[in-house]
């Protein structure tokens, strides 16, 4: 598996608060003249696998997701919940495997992917900013959100007699996140005319999985399921030129999974249209 995810991190395509974009994306965009609907079918294609992000955080662990699809459920042009569907892997580099008589794999990755709302083998939402001003302008603030469900993945720890031990376990978490949102402009100097965003985020992190599950893996782990935390970051997005966020984490309620704490996440990302 190792040598799969350094091909998968770099092939499949990574992605950021997209109402924020997509908003940009608006004031950019000029009127087209009509066509027929004909040609709009003809000349429309689906966004799958368009974008998504690469994450490397500072105890070496790298992670990776794509944007599988996202869809608006309601009435266009009115009230629409917009749902995004992910897939993704991760891997920490400095994981080993230490002989002797327990099997020691660590599972310290879980301790980002609690926090990190866009983690998770299969991960669905609902997310987006809801913007305090509805005027069309660069420089606002909002309050954003995301709640959903995803797959974790652990590895079963225990006597390394046992034939399970090791074995990846996978089980469900749901997660939500809100808080507030700001945006601004940015640009190159002698650029004026490609002007995308800078973007600051303060949010609330809360996840939620079944106890008994993860116990199941992680025997010694004294745990009601249920991780909560904060998180602060940045992140500059411009057209063909940049798109990186940095965030801090910080848990109110820490995982008993052995790790050293605080989180610091670096985050590259493109999309491919």
């Amino acid at each position: 598996m190792r040598f799969i995810l350094p091909i998968m991190c770099w092939l499949w395509p990574l992605f950021a608060f997209p109402q924020a974009k997509d908003s940009l994306q608006k004031l950019q965009s000029k009127p087209l003249p009509s066509k027929p609907a004909a040609n709009i079918a003809k000349d429309y294609k689906p966004e799958i696998f368009t974008s998504g992000f690469i994450d490397i955080v500072n105890n070496g662990q790298v992670n990776a997701s794509a944007r599988f699809i996202r869809l608006y459920i309601g009435e266009p042009g009115k009230f629409a919940i917009p749902i995004s569907f992910y897939g993704g892997v991760s891997n920490n580099t400095f994981q080993n495997n230490t002989p002797g008589t327990i099997f020691s794999k660590s599972n310290s990755h879980l301790v980002n992917q609690y926090i990190n709302p866009l983690s998770g083998l299969i991960n669905i939402s609902v997310e987006g900013v809801q913007f305090f001003s509805k005027k069309e302008k660069i420089t606002r603030s909002g309050l954003l959100y995301q709640i959903g469900e995803r797959v974790l993945s652990g590895s079963r720890i225990g006597e390394i007699s046992n034939p399970l031990t090791g074995k990846p376990i996978n089980f469900l978490n749901s997660f939500a996140a809100t808080g507030l949102y700001f945006q601004t402009g940015a640009w190159e100097r002698n650029n004026t005319k490609n002007v995308g965003v800078f973007w600051l985020a303060l949010r609330y992190h809360a996840c939620k999985s079944n106890a008994k599950q993860v116990k199941e893996f992680l025997p010694s782990v004294e745990t009601n399921g249920f991780y909560h935390g904060w998180s602060g970051g940045f992140g500059i997005e411009i057209n063909k030129l940049v798109n990186i966020k940095a965030i801090y984490y910080k848990y109110s309620k820490a995982p008993e999974i052995e790790y050293g704490l605080p989180i610091y996440q670096f985050s590259f990302q493109y999309s491919m249209k």
